[in-house]
């Protein structure tokens, strides 16, 4: 049996930044900044926001000198790691690992940080640890694999995820591949999520993936003083794998280590909402434009998807025709294609549409379907078919890569577009460009304190829990 948590434990702990092909270098560049806005615009916006800054400074995690994007406080490392964690899945706008079904940025990047801050790393470290961070995320899920991790009804983004933070703080700390050991055989002892918040829109989806940062930065914490952890905390007989999944294959984690980036194939999201439905929303903007749609005019639509999309974005059908708060919107497939049939967007500001008569009468023309040509290229490729019936004729659209896709990836300026979509509300179009550059600079910083500064708000402005 290959040993797959001592050889990832070896890979994390060596990673150099300055090593990695100037590809990785970028993309890993561009995540941080993607994540940072949906942080900032969490910490504004999300309704689910001041019940967790009421908890966090209930339990003592509001008193120390870590920050938290978009906040003028500080907090202690394990509170900032948990807020900037729960904040950046809080919109679901959030970056996307389609073979993984997962969310890698959430979990991975705020214990790197917050890390960071506790012993004054470089930039080029915490890149490092977060590039580390990645790579040990997806590659659980894919060895799990993340679809027979979801039907156990595993949360993969929490789950793998607590590993993957736990990589990245232990590797901010600098800790060896026995320290790296140590952290993951830790996290495994609090490896948690379930997927039952899609019974009810609740919020534990997001919290879940911030509980998931803190714990890989307690888990890299206590190996950093010595604590011992579980040995073969992957591919172990009640190992992560083995636990988690009925039909694991362990040695799938190692498959390419060190020369093909996981990462890379880590998309970006151009609309807030479940990723499984954004080949759709695409499909549904581009007919809405060549056609010159008017929402009176469309008789029905038909939203073809893989099966593990259905799961989340297409049924029950009648539960995803009536979305009732953000959660419901984000995983209703009718939602985000009435939307883009009827503004021609999908953006944040759309969830204020959730009531508007206009979108709620196409609610009910669009059917789900589990589509056989869509479900061919899963998990490959996240896509997605629209047939719409209109004017009394039928117009289909395929989208096989979606907008933001590692193939079909954001340019920076597209990059910085939705940066500044959702922070300058919150910070001021001047600081939020001065938080961009200093995130997509971040390698030439001595410490990541002066980014983390930039991050807090100093106009004005309404913030949620306060």
């Amino acid at each position: 049996m290959a040993a797959v948590t001592e050889t990832i434990a070896a890979y994390c702990a060596s990673l150099d930044f300055a090593t990695l092909p100037p590809e990785v270098q970028e993309r890993t560049r561009y995540l941080v900044l993607d994540l940072v806005g949906n942080i900032v615009r969490g910490r504004h916006d999300a309704e689910s926001t001041p019940a967790l800054l009421a908890m966090v400074r209930a339990l003592g995690l509001a008193a120390g000198g870590s920050a938290v994007f978009g906040d003028q406080a500080r907090y202690t490392p394990a509170g900032a790691a948990l807020l900037n964690g729960a904040l950046a899945h809080s919109l679901d706008f959030d970056d996307t690992h389609a073979a993984g079904t997962l969310h890698p940025g959430a979990p991975v990047i705020p214990a790197a940080l917050a890390a960071a801050e506790m012993v004054g790393a470089s930039g080029r470290t915490v890149l490092s640890a977060i590039v580390a961070g990645y790579e040990v995320t997806c590659r659980l899920a894919l060895a799990l694999p993340g679809g027979d991790h979801y039907d156990r009804g595993y949360h993969p983004t929490a789950t793998c995820g607590a590993f993957g933070a736990a990589a990245a703080a232990a590797r901010v700390f600098g800790l060896d591949a026995k320290g790296m050991q140590d952290a993951f055989g830790i996290a495994l002892s609090q490896a948690a999520g379930s997927l039952q918040f899609l019974a009810n829109g609740a919020w534990t989806k997001r919290f879940q993936v911030g509980w998931s940062a803190m714990n890989g930065l307690a888990a890299a914490t206590l190996a950093r003083e010595g604590f011992r952890g579980a040995a073969e905390a992957f591919e172990g007989k009640a190992g992560f794998l083995r636990a988690y999944a009925p039909n694991p294959t362990p040695e799938r984690a190692l498959q390419g280590l060190g020369h093909q980036f996981e990462l890379m194939n880590t998309a970006v999201k151009p609309y807030p909402s479940c990723r499984y439905g954004h080949a759709s929303v695409d499909a549904a903007i581009a007919l809405r434009a060549e056609l010159g749609l008017k929402p009176e005019e469309i008789e029905a639509v038909t939203m073809g998807l893989p099966n593990k999309g259905m799961l989340l974005v297409g049924a029950p059908l009648a539960y995803k025709q009536n979305p009732q708060n953000v959660v419901d919107g984000q995983f209703s497939g009718p939602f985000v294609v009435a939307c883009g049939l009827v503004h021609g967007h999908m953006g944040w500001d759309s969830y204020a549409h959730l009531q508007d008569p206009v979108v709620r009468s196409i609610l009910p023309k669009v059917n789900c379907v589990e589509d056989p040509e869509v479900q061919a290229l899963f998990p490959e490729y996240m896509s997605g078919k629209l047939t719409l019936r209109a004017r009394g004729q039928e117009h289909v659209r395929m989208i096989r890569i979606a907008k933001g896709e590692p193939e079909n990836f954001l340019t920076e300026a597209e990059l910085r577009a939705k940066f500044h979509g959702l922070v300058d509300a919150v910070l001021g179009r001047d600081r939020a460009i001065q938080l961009a550059d200093a995130v997509v600079g971040l390698e030439r910083a001595a410490d990541v304190g002066g980014m983390m500064r930039l991050g807090a708000p100093m106009m004005a402005a309404r913030l949620a829990g306060e």
